[in-house]
This record gives structure tokens, C-alpha cells and sequence, in this order.
């Protein structure tokens, strides 16, 4: 059974405590203001404001951490009774559940946004390593082994299997051809993901994954997907027989 384990880098705890530090900065602005000239709403805003802004800086733990403390410290400074984690009346209750669950539900939304943004960065760059690494690649047995490589590489999968049928079709003047990474493990009975290569006629083979308990599997079908169009191009450069055009 794989342990999982919790590591927190030493700049996570920096942020952490950084994010802390400006709640409290913000919250001794807000106390010399005055509770009367802001209001709970302003102040609750004003809160949510500097944990949404921690968040999309230093992400989710620093985030939740400014959350924990503008929560803790609008209870203690501005919700009645003053200086007190108690809250007597039931509109105080409510005003600190709303902003606990906004301020979580922010953090989430964020960081939510973040790791997309993040994701959609990585697919851009893989795609066009993977462009660049199929650029001069003269036969697709070329084609075939260095996506293999690649993608094993890519997902640390326990193995990557690139099958490329015959000219895309049953019948093709070239054989089928069939690249493998690591080329000396050998594959399970059953793939774990199988992503087809559609070229404009045909089908030109399929890419077969076998992932191992170190594999990372964030959004791995899109990616493969997207990695396979790209296959499918370099493909239809050298054969004909996939887009229908005359050499």
C-alpha cells in the first residue's frame, strides 16, 4: 500500500505566516479607522478582499490561513462583545458563518482558476515540445518511438505503447509499426487509457498507456488528446494516404 505524505516547504510556511502578518496589518488599519465610520459589511469586504488577494499570490494553505485569521479576528475586534471570541446574538452568528463559508468557498474558486490557468499553460508548452521533437523525423517509425519516449517520460507511466497501422489503414504499403517506452518492460494484458489517432480519413493507429503508482494523472486524457492531434499531424505529413492528398 503507498504511503502518502504531507510535506510543507519551508516558503509555504513563510507565506503562511506572511499571510497572517498582512490580516493582522489590515485589521490594526481597520481598528484605527474605526468600527463605527466602516461597518461589519465594509469590514467583512475589506477582509475578503485581502484573503481573495493572498490566495491568487502564495495559493491555497497561505489563503486558507488569511481566512482562519480575518475570521478569528473579525469575531474578536468587530463583532459584539468586543475582545471576546464569544458571539451573544444570533445576527452575530450569522454574519461570522457567511463570511467563514464565503471566504472558503473564495479560496476554493481561486485556486480553482489558478491550477486551470496553470494547466492550460502546461498543455501549451508540452505541445509544443512535442512539436518541435517531431519536427525532421523522416519515417514514422521515428514518429512512433518518440512519442513513446516522451509520453512515458511525461506521465512517469509504467509503460507507453504507440501502435501506427499500416498508412493509417488495413491493407497500407507500409507495415504496422510498434514503439514502446520502457522497450524492456513488458506490458500488462489490459491498457489503462487508450487514445485513438484520427486522421482526416482513417485511423492511423492509437496511443496505449499503462500508468504505475508514481504516474501523474492530472487532466491526462485532455492532454493525451491534444498530444495526439499533434501526432496525427506529423503523421499526415509523410503519408498521404491519412489526408488525402496527392504528392
Amino acid at each position: 500500500m503507498k504511503k502518502t505524505s504531507f510535506a510543507i516547504s519551508a516558503d509555504v510556511v513563510t507565506e503562511t505566516l506572511q499571510a497572517v502578518s498582512a490580516i493582522a496589518i489590515l485589521t490594526a488599519v481597520m481598528l484605527l479607522i474605526g468600527r463605527p465610520v466602516l461597518g461589519e459589511a465594509v469590514i467583512a469586504m475589506l477582509y475578503l478582499l485581502g484573503v481573495g488577494w493572498y490566495t491568487s499570490r502564495a495559493g491555497r494553505l497561505p489563503g486558507l490561513s488569511a481566512a482562519v485569521a480575518a475570521a478569528l479576528m473579525f469575531d474578536f475586534f468587530f463583532i459584539p462583545p468586543f475582545l471576546t471570541f464569544s458571539v451573544e446574538s444570533v445576527e452575530g452568528w450569522l454574519m461570522l458563518v457567511i463570511f467563514v463559508v464565503v471566504a472558503v468557498i473564495l479560496v476554493d474558486r481561486i485556486q480553482a482558476g489558478l491550477a486551470q490557468a496553470q494547466a492550460r499553460e502546461r498543455e501549451a508548452q508540452l505541445l509544443y515540445e512535442l512539436s518541435m521533437a517531431l519536427v525532421g523525423r523522416g519515417s514514422r517509425a521515428e514518429i512512433a518511438a518518440t512519442v513513446a519516449e516522451r509520453l512515458q517520460q511525461l506521465y512517469q507511466a509504467a509503460q507507453v505503447q504507440v501502435l501506427l497501422l499500416p498508412d493509417g489503414a488495413p491493407g497500407g504499403s507500409e507495415p504496422a509499426i510498434s514503439a514502446r517506452a520502457p522497450d524492456q518492460v513488458a506490458p500488462a494484458a489490459q491498457p489503462d487509457q487508450v487514445i485513438p489517432l484520427m486522421a482526416a480519413r482513417c485511423l492511423a493507429g492509437e496511443i496505449r498507456v499503462w500508468y504505475g503508482e508514481g504516474s501523474s494523472l492530472v487532466d491526462a486524457d485532455r492532454m493525451l488528446r491534444s498530444l495526439a492531434s499533434q501526432v496525427t499531424l506529423a503523421l499526415e505529413r509523410l503519408s498521404p494516404a491519412l489526408d488525402g492528398s496527392e504528392r
